[in-house]
């Protein structure tokens, strides 16, 4: 089994980061590696996992203590769960309970009440939301519709029907977990298991909320503004924090991703901040010149182009692209002009042209480069 990165490494964070500095650093490798941004990716499934995973035990100040002093060993629940472990004692005596005696703060030493019985955060949530071309360059309002996880508006997330009814577990006593000593050739071995009695939650509710379950969770749809910033693109997400799902009481709700979609448009094509288009003009405009009406996202705009244009020129108007993200500027847009050649002329149409050909010098100069071809030699 190959062995677990730095915890530290993995957020890309240094030892000692406060905790902004951790859950910012969360937001971020878990935006990149989510598995809605990363569809069929296994391996971008399996670094969400180990960011999760990070996450987990640096965002717990207990066992980030652990973890900081011990290592790995400190925070993984199987480290000693045999005979002789942490977790386990000799003698009649609970090794959690000495090296919480010994390093503090342990709420009842490695894998304890605390640590196990932590409110959980609620889960994030991720939806995507399609844009018109226009609508992510300019920036727009959007109202998108979800489901998510609350507080049962009826028990207010106690699960119960009536607050009275909820009793502490008799069999644990509320602490969620059970103890059990058991004789061996090396003494008592004492164990720590989970209450079955009530889920290792501590409480046990005899009459529950009939709406919930008994769960004090329900699913509620909601429809939620979003205020889509000018300049976003393709693929990019937008995060608002505390719209997923609820947690537990007293732990913060989880966040909302929206991953925005874009719709190709009819005329213009984008490459970063930059977009760009093709129009057609006619052979006559590209020989004698013309004034153009080029369509821009401001609306159109006139164009001179010189005489002589070349199919395939490429000319530019400044400032007329997507606006940039946090900048208080735009891109450039980069037009293409293409020279339509007519069909079906009329037969004054075609005399017209032969005659023009005649007098036309560039057309003496093509008649040379192809006469100069067959004076090659062969063999060259």
């Amino acid at each position: 089994m190959a062995e677990k990165r730095d915890y530290y490494e993995v957020l890309g964070i240094n030892k000692g980061a406060s905790d902004d500095e951790i859950k910012k650093a969360f937001r971020k490798m878990a935006k990149k590696y989510h598995p809605d941004l990363n569809p069929d990716n296994k391996e971008a499934e399996a670094n969400f996992k180990e960011v999760n995973e990070a996450y987990g035990i640096l965002s717990d100040p207990e066992k980030k203590s652990r973890y900081d002093q011990f290592g790995h060993a400190g925070v993984d629940p199987n480290f000693g769960a045999g005979g002789g472990g942490f977790g386990g004692g000799f003698g009649g005596f609970d090794m959690g309970d000495i090296f919480g005696d010994i390093f503090g703060g342990f709420g009842g030493g490695f894998g304890g009440r605390s640590a196990r019985n932590a409110p959980k955060p609620g889960r994030d949530i991720s939806v995507e939301l399609e844009l018109t071309f226009e609508e992510a360059a300019f920036g727009c309002e959007k109202e998108i519709s979800l489901y998510r996880t609350e507080f049962c508006p009826d028990c207010g997330g106690s699960g119960a029907k009536d607050p009275n009814s909820v009793e502490t577990c008799h069999v644990c006593g509320g602490s969620g977990q059970v103890r059990a000593t058991q004789r061996t050739i090396l003494g008592n071995m004492q164990t720590v298991t989970t209450c079955n009695a009530c889920g290792g939650k501590g409480k046990i509710i005899k009459d529950p909320c009939k709406t919930c379950a008994g769960k004090g969770k329900v699913r509620k749809s909601r429809k939620i503004k979003v205020k889509i910033p000018a300049g976003i693109d393709h693929g990019q997400s937008i995060s608002l924090q505390g719209q997923g799902d609820v947690g537990d009481k007293g732990a913060p709700m989880g966040d909302l991703y929206v991953t925005v979609r874009i719709r190709p448009h009819e005329i213009f094509r984008r490459d970063g901040y930059n977009i760009s288009c093709e129009i057609p003009i006619s052979f006559a405009q590209a020989a004698l010149g013309a004034e153009l009406e080029v369509p821009t996202l401001d609306g159109k705009v006139k164009y001179q182009i010189a005489e002589g244009t070349q199919p395939g020129t490429i000319f530019r108007l400044k400032g007329k692209g997507i606006q940039m993200l946090r900048r208080n500027a735009r891109g450039d847009m980069y037009v293409k002009v293409n020279v339509i050649v007519p069909k079906n002329l009329s037969s004054k149409q075609k005399a017209l042209l032969r005659e023009f050909e005649g007098m036309d010098k560039s057309n003496a100069k093509s008649k040379g480069f192809f006469e100069n071809l067959k004076k090659k030699p062969e063999n060259e």
